[in-house]
């Protein structure tokens, strides 16, 4: 498969780019700062991008935090501005699918200004036309992270015990591995089917059933 990537220096993309690598998939990565891991590296910045070389899809896994960003405006060009410039690119090499990461609770009418600008990415992807848009949204990410974030290791560390008693309508909050939800990306970027499809910790967990992610 020939996937076009961009985030590929954060937890989930480095995780895709191990899984493609030993699955001899074709990656070339978009980003300020090359990888030095993808089949083919584009280093730009996302307010400029040059024009971009066709694949059988585009995967986003972009995201930061307003603490490492700086402040919400500095975010918000993030995980807003920059994920929809890479998908208009994305667009304009004629790139059908697109793939992007989100999180739990994204509604662009939320209270909270994390989830906010994620539902307004996600309501915002959905307006640029792509033949299939898969939006995965997770809860905590279990892996190891780069910078100090005390309050997310802390979560790591109990999520085991927080998993069990997230039940019903709250499932969909329960951590998944960085690993396993490059898994899924990696399992989704081959499908087909038209249409836009969200997914939360319920789909993830069935689209991984039966398959060795470890």
């Amino acid at each position: 498969m020939n996937l076009l990537l961009a985030g590929g220096t954060g937890l989930v993309g480095n995780e895709l780019l191990t899984i493609c690598s030993a699955q001899t998939h074709h990656v070339t990565s978009v980003g300020r700062r090359p990888t030095g891991r993808a089949s083919r590296e584009i280093v730009a910045g996302f307010s400029k991008l040059p024009l971009l070389p066709g694949a059988d899809a585009a995967v986003c896994t972009l995201g930061t935090t307003i603490r490492q960003a700086g402040s919400r405006e500095a975010f918000r060009e993030v995980d807003y501005a920059a994920v929809l410039s890479f998908a208009a690119a994305a667009r304009a090499a004629d790139i059908r699918h697109f793939l992007v990461v989100t999180a739990v609770g994204a509604q662009p009418d939320a209270s909270v200004f994390y989830s906010r600008v994620k539902g307004e990415l996600e309501r915002d992807l959905q307006k640029m036309d792509f033949s299939r848009l898969d939006i995965l949204r997770p809860g905590l990410l279990i892996g190891p992270r780069k910078g100090g974030r005390p309050v997310e290791a802390f979560l790591q560390r109990i999520a085991p015990i927080a998993d069990r008693i997230m039940l019903g309508a709250w499932r969909r909050y329960r951590s998944i591995e960085a690993r396993a939800l490059a898994h899924c990306l990696l399992a989704l970027a081959s499908q087909q089917t038209p249409g836009v499809f969200i997914h939360h910790y319920d789909e993830m967990s069935a689209l991984l059933s039966g398959m060795d992610y470890h």
